[in-house]
């Protein structure tokens, strides 16, 4: 089985708790913060002010329980160690543990196809606009671009765990220069226009999709859990929830200021301008002010973000991958060459990212038909079905918080129906 990132301790040293929260806290943050961030203000603003409002309010403990959930799920097999499909095989047994486990898969390969086609469309739009020089063949520039991605996966994994770290401080500090930047631009009549409760109630129904793709961190997820349980074997539980309790809010600060900040700062058809030309926030802003601040910090810091969370999700996708090859092997009770494995699934990926990103389909359309909706049956639904059907997790039923996780999921995934009718 592929490992996982996992947190190695100094020999017979334990981490300081505030550098464990620390450095899981970015990492975790980092795998959030990508496309879906920097596609959120298109989809969410076009509603208008006041949904966002409710988006703000719903959005925070949506996604601490959601994935306090997922990580409980992780660390309530009786074994420890193990990553998420081997602990979907434990609980759910071996057929029922490769259908959760190709859905794990699933819900996390989408996005790196929509990061392909982000970074790409980003670069080109920075070379145009920005640089004044000629687009680039699509197919070249993609294939540069995601041979880049990939080559730096081919390190090992504690180096990504560095890399994705170091990468949120500028992150962070770029939205908040260009959140606070875009104040005086803000045009507070937006706050006036109430829209008719119809038009509310589908601007929130069809951006809870994006909500949960936006402020996903589940790939980091199994790892994570896995650090937690070896570090603190006897308050993993508390640990784990703590700090996600920690992400989520700093991603609901700074996410959300910047959404804001968009949103009050553009008008409605901006947004659909945006939407059209299939680009992100960010590098529609660089466009649209003429400031060489924003102009190079815009797509900068979304290259960044896509690149970042790629590495994350990556990780994600490829132990999904590989699980799911492993249990079909072991069904058919065939063996499997490691080696080979992996070499196909590196493959499988870049060719795959490639070819769509040169493709370049919409990005927001995949978000809201496919993305959304199936991280949220792994990440929603499935912790929600495991808290009444597995005994180990039996101690976490208290409470109520779960119904409105359960919730928040339904409506994802209804999202999704809605979309094919």
């Amino acid at each position: 089985m592929t490992q996982e990132l996992e947190y190695q301790s100094p020999p017979s040293v334990e981490p300081p708790q505030h550098q464990f929260s620390r450095t899981w806290t970015l990492s975790l943050f980092g795998t959030a913060v990508g496309a879906g961030v920097l596609f959120l203000p298109i989809n969410a603003g076009m509603g208008g002010f006041w949904p966002l409002v409710v988006i703000a309010l719903l959005v925070g403990p949506m996604t601490w329980l959601a994935h306090r959930g997922l990580a409980r799920f992780v660390l309530s097999s009786e074994t420890k160690g193990l990553d998420i499909t081997q602990v979907v095989e434990a609980h759910f047994g071996q057929r029922a543990g490769i259908l959760i486990t190709v859905l794990y898969f699933f819900a996390i390969y989408p996005i790196l196809l929509i990061y392909g086609v982000g970074i790409t469309n980003t670069v080109d739009s920075l070379i145009v606009n920005q640089l004044g020089m000629a687009s680039l063949p699509r197919a070249l520039l993609s294939f540069v671009l995601v041979g880049l991605l990939m080559s730096v996966m081919l390190l090992d994994e504690q180096r990504m765990l560095r890399i994705t770290t170091w990468l949120v401080y500028p992150l962070v500090a770029i939205l908040i220069f260009l959140s606070l930047y875009l104040i005086p631009h803000w045009n507070l009549a937006a706050i006036k226009e109430v829209p008719a409760l119809q038009d509310f109630s589908v601007t929130l129904w069809l951006t809870i999709p994006v909500l949960v793709f936006a402020f996903n961190h589940s790939p980091a997820i199994s790892s994570f859990s896995q650090a937690v349980g070896k570090v603190y074997p006897d308050t993993s539980d508390e640990q784990a929830s703590r700090i996600l309790r920690n992400t989520s809010g700093i991603l609901l600060l700074f996410v959300m200021l910047f959404v804001f900040s968009c949103v009050l700062s553009v008008t409605p058809d901006d947004l659909a301008a945006a939407k059209a030309q299939n680009i992100s926030m960010l590098s529609y802003l660089a466009n649209k002010f003429d400031n060489p601040l924003i102009s190079f910090f815009g797509p900068l810091v979304a290259i960044l973000a896509i690149s970042s969370s790629f590495f994350g999700h990556y990780l994600g996708a490829r132990e999904g991958l590989h699980g799911v090859i492993v249990k079909l092997a072991q069904l058919r009770g065939v063996r499997i060459n490691q080696t080979a494995a992996r070499r196909g699934i590196v493959l499988f990926f870049f060719g795959s990212v490639w070819l769509v990103a040169t493709l370049n389909p919409g990005i927001l359309g995949i978000i809201e038909s496919l993305g959304g909706p199936v991280i949220a049956a792994i990440l929603f639904i499935m912790p929600v079905y495991a808290l009444y059907t597995v005994p180990a997790m039996s101690r976490w039923r208290q409470g109520k918080s779960h119904l409105f996780v359960l919730l928040m999921g339904c409506i994802a995934i209804s999202a999704l129906v809605a979309g094919f009718i």
